[in-house]
């Protein structure tokens, strides 16, 4: 199972219409541009943040491996939020050769900026 953490914040809520995001109730613009600076911040360097139809993601590469960190809202909520690493393969059934270590150091990112912010509460690793 993939590396997930889900948290609260009121800080990250969408401030254009609905009919801007990327479907519905889709939300995470907000939350993956701040995230992404704050990494940068501590040293660790993803691309742009992109988008695909469930959501946000930022793509991190490592000792020749990709990792999407997605981001995004829980369903149905605009203060509740679900991030999780998915290794990419570069081949057909290759997951099970992405070693979620060279993603270390992006979760310990990850997890000391979410819990250095004022913002965010009620932090939980899975």
């Amino acid at each position: 199972m993939a590396p997930q953490v889900e948290f609260y914040s009121e800080g990250f809520r969408p401030f254009l219409p609905e009919d801007s995001q990327i479907n519905p109730e889709r939300y995470g613009a907000e939350l993956t541009w701040w995230l992404c600076q704050k990494l940068a911040e501590e040293g660790v360097y993803t691309a742009y943040p992109n988008f695909e139809d469930w959501g946000w993601f930022l793509e991190y590469i490592n000792d020749g491996y990709e990792y999407w960190l997605c981001c995004g809202n829980i369903d149905g909520q605009e203060n509740r939020w679900r991030m999780i690493l998915q290794p990419q393969a570069k081949r057909w059934f290759g997951l099970a050769g992405v070693p979620i270590e060279s993603a270390k150091d992006l979760l310990n990112a990850v997890d000391k900026v979410l819990r250095e912010s004022e913002d965010v509460s009620q932090i939980k690793w899975t």
